[in-house]
């Protein structure tokens, strides 16, 4: 994109930005816990676990210590026995997951086009 004319003003860090965003989001563990994390507020751990019963523990640790990092969910430690971990999104996970309710409600409006679009391309194929 930096190559455009258009974009050649674009700072580098915010392009680099942008591209770990985007593959952050493409990852589809990070979209289900935002999600989740949205309609439920905090979690533990082991809620996140069930409420996304596909992702392994392993993935689900990494997948929040990356949303950690990049400052989407808080983490907190109670300091109790046994110890747990609550999970809850910040103001920037917020943000970000609204940002992409607008590629679901493109996807909502568009959906007959696209199975359309699809069809009449496998069709062309055969």
């Amino acid at each position: 994109m930096s190559d455009s004319p258009a974009y050649s003003h674009v700072d580098p860090r915010v392009e680099a930005l942008v591209h770990d965003l985007i593959g952050r989001v493409a990852d589809k563990w990070t979209m289900l816990v935002i999600e989740e994390l949205s309609e439920a507020g905090t979690l533990r751990f082991t809620q996140l676990s069930r409420a996304i019963p596909k992702v392994s523990q392993k993935m689900l640790t990494q997948t929040l210590r990356a949303m950690e990092r990049d400052g989407l969910v808080r983490r907190t430690v109670h300091p109790v026995i046994p110890p747990h971990v609550d999970y809850c999104l910040t103001d920037l996970g917020h943000g970000l997951g609204e940002s992409f309710c607008g590629v679901w409600r493109w996807a909502e409006q568009n959906l007959a086009k696209v199975e359309r679009a699809r069809d009449d391309f496998d069709a062309a194929r055969s």
